[in-house]
């Protein structure tokens, strides 16, 4: 869907799809009716935007025909959808009984993550509404922090000049400008935005940028206003924000329980202690560990937030919690202002599959609710900051 912020800016803001698990035409083609026609109709609205999450095969594949392309385009028009981001952090099999460490291969040091993200770039070229400003692609920060030396570095800063060169031949031959998040995620190189400002300031912030994701942030105990305020000393843009909340238990001895009962295996769940705020390596095992089940057998120091998306609408019981608070101040210093702070939003909770069992969804129509009153709740938090929704993108009415 999309609002109107009181600077006059277009807000695009829809549910991310890689808590599907389709990975071929056929199968995406499918849950866009299975999921994201009843989640635009709970909503009632004219146009539900999706930020689109296609596995690498089947961006090849898109990549290479453009007559797929347009017939990709043309489904999700008649459908009422929009996209204009794209998730492009998990590269294969994101939906697989066991992911863990395996999203963040390849890496930026290989030329396959530069492959995928380029045909993303060139299938969202064609995807884009004709009225969008831009495109994004959401990606990992970099690498996982282990291996990771001077030699690897070297590497990956040569692939991100290579993805902002074709990035600009993409707008060359398509008139489209298409922009490259990386996003900050415990356990990464890039954890933190500090982090992103010492590694990833000088590149070229015309086409790349900076992914927020608002557990993420929360997951590194960083106040959002100091957050944004060190990106944009860093000259870093926020191209995309992910609207997700985290676990978090105020005392983890006792919810120790409660949070046994969120230990799964197929995500990692990186686990910080408020310790690690501001601090040059987040990780430190004194205040982090890189799954809940370690965190829990190491006894960390609390309060806890724990890298798990929970539904924005439907936090955990007591004793644990969500970090809405920190939600709430990043869209607060985002969107209270004459401009707006960022214009493609995503509700990215990718964990409907894994959470508590009394929690989960148990048909696909109880899957789409969820994630309709995911975008609902978001929509009205937004709309609570002054923005208001465009009813019909042909005539500017709203409501």
């Amino acid at each position: 869907m999309r609002l109107r912020h009181a600077g006059g800016d277009t807000i695009h803001l829809g549910y991310c799809t890689n808590v599907h698990p389709a990975e071929d035409l056929a199968g995406i083609l499918g849950q866009l009716d299975t999921y994201a026609v009843p989640v635009r109709a709970a909503l009632d609205s004219d146009l539900l935007g999706l930020g689109l999450w296609l596995a690498a095969p089947v961006a090849a594949e898109l990549a290479a025909d453009p007559a797929l392309r347009r017939r990709l385009r043309g489904e999700l028009d008649a459908r009422g959808l929009e996209v204009v981001t794209l998730n492009g952090f998990p590269y294969a099999a994101f939906q697989a009984p066991v992911v863990k460490h395996d999203v963040y291969h390849p890496d930026w040091t290989t030329e396959q993550r530069l492959t995928y993200t380029l045909n993303l770039a060139r299938v969202l070229a064609d995807l884009l509404p004709d009225d969008a400003a831009r495109g994004s692609i959401s990606t990992l920060p970099l690498a996982w922090r282990h291996p990771w030396d001077a030699e690897r570095a070297d590497a990956a800063r040569h692939r991100l000049d290579q993805l902002a060169a074709g990035l600009a031949a993409v707008q060359h031959d398509t008139g489209r400008e298409v922009r490259v998040g990386f996003e900050p995620e415990p356990g990464c190189v890039v954890e933190s935005t500090g982090q992103a400002a010492a590694l990833l300031s000088g590149m070229d912030t015309d086409r790349l940028g900076i992914c927020l994701d608002l557990a993420h942030l929360a997951c590194a105990w960083e106040e959002p206003t100091a957050a944004l305020a060190r990106l944009r000393s860093a000259d870093l843009p926020v191209v995309k924000v992910q609207v997700s909340a985290a676990v978090e238990a105020a005392d983890p001895t006792g919810g120790a329980d409660a949070l046994r009962r969120w230990v799964e295996p197929r995500f990692l769940h990186q686990t910080r202690g408020a310790g690690c705020a501001g601090v040059a390596d987040p990780a430190d095992p004194a205040y982090a560990a890189d799954d809940l089940d370690a965190a829990l057998d190491a006894e960390l120091p609390g309060p806890w937030r724990v890298h798990y998306h929970v539904p924005l609408h439907a936090p955990p019981e007591e004793p644990l919690g969500s970090t809405l608070p920190v939600l709430r101040a990043a869209l607060a210093a985002l969107f209270e202002g004459p401009t707006a702070g960022c214009d493609h939003l995503d509700v990215e909770t990718y964990t409907w599959g894994v959470l508590p069992a009394a929690r989960r969804p148990g048909t696909d129509a109880e899957l789409a609710a969820g994630i309709a009153a995911e975008l609902a709740f978001a929509r009205d938090e937004l709309i609570g900051l002054g923005l208001h929704t465009e009813r019909a993108v042909t005539t500017g009415e709203t409501r």
